[in-house]
């Protein structure tokens, strides 16, 4: 799957350099698992349909009631319709020199925050909306006055979500300006129990499948594959001896294409089958 660079690839009106951009993102069919590499900070303001993203060290769903904020880097993007709805979302972009001008402006201070999230999730209400049908007016800013106009609605738009959500917004705001990477075992570690294949956990590692089996190799001393087997199978059989779920019912959540594959990895382990459990 080719790796979409995202805004570069939204038509001629994104130009290097620029500090923030919107775009209205509209497909008409589901996207899943879309291989994209952000080069800037994006607030993903969902309108109709659902969206589930796959960053470094976590992984987030959201619905048309929410708004998303994740910084730019690697992740897989899933994208599905309303029935027979078009997926429609509006995506505003930031650079990193422009939100730590807003910073600077205001005179905000890094704190320690008790939480460490690779994403905001920012529930919807009224101001969010009138927001949004401002920035319906900003779509083609052509013009310095238009430009001028829209980092103040970026800046009306950060201190709405301070004065909403607090020290706790703030924090993230800090995380996003961070030179600091997500380290290699952490992001393997959260995604151990997914359904992610091993070139997309390589994916949002920023490194090619060969490079990720070297690195893994070096850190847990055996084959990723193995490993992750090993995890997930384990895990799926602790779930099915709660006795809540059927082994139909989970398979796809542990990576397996189908039952059968599931059944035969897991009696291979466990010398038994997961229908056996109960």
């Amino acid at each position: 799957m080719a790796i979409e660079n995202i805004p570069e690839i939204y038509t001629n009106r994104f130009q290097e350099g620029t500090d923030l951009f919107i775009y209205d993102f509209r497909v008409t069919h589901n996207v899943v698992k879309s291989k994209v590499n952000l080069s800037m900070n994006m607030f993903s303001f969902l309108q109709v349909g659902s969206k589930y993203v796959h960053i470094a060290d976590a992984a987030v769903a959201v619905n048309e009631h929410q708004s998303l904020l994740i910084p730019k880097g690697n992740c897989l993007w899933t994208e599905l319709l309303n029935q027979d709805e078009v997926y429609f979302c509006k995506l505003l972009f930031f650079s990193e020199d422009r939100l730590c001008r807003f910073l600077n402006t205001y005179n905000f201070r890094q704190e320690p925050v008790s939480e460490d999230n690779s994403y905001f999730i920012i529930e919807n209400d009224a101001y969010m909306a009138l927001f949004l049908q401002a920035l319906a007016k900003l779509e083609e800013p052509h013009t310095g006055f238009q430009k001028q106009l829209l980092s103040v609605k970026f800046d009306e738009l950060l201190l709405y979500l301070i004065g909403k959500y607090g020290q706790r917004f703030i924090g993230y705001l800090f995380t996003m300006v961070s030179n600091e990477k997500s380290p290699f075992k952490t992001i393997v570690e959260r995604h151990m129990y997914s359904n992610l294949k091993l070139e997309e956990i390589a994916f949002l590692c920023n490194m090619s499948l060969s490079t990720f089996k070297r690195h893994f190799l070096i850190e847990y001393k055996e084959p990723p594959g193995r490993w992750l087997q090993d995890k997930r199978l384990t895990r799926a059989r602790e779930v099915l001896q709660k006795g809540d779920v059927k082994a139909s019912d989970i398979y796809d959540d542990y990576g397996y294409s189908n039952l059968s594959n599931f059944s035969i990895a897991f009696k291979n382990k466990f010398g038994i089958s997961p229908t056996d459990i109960g």
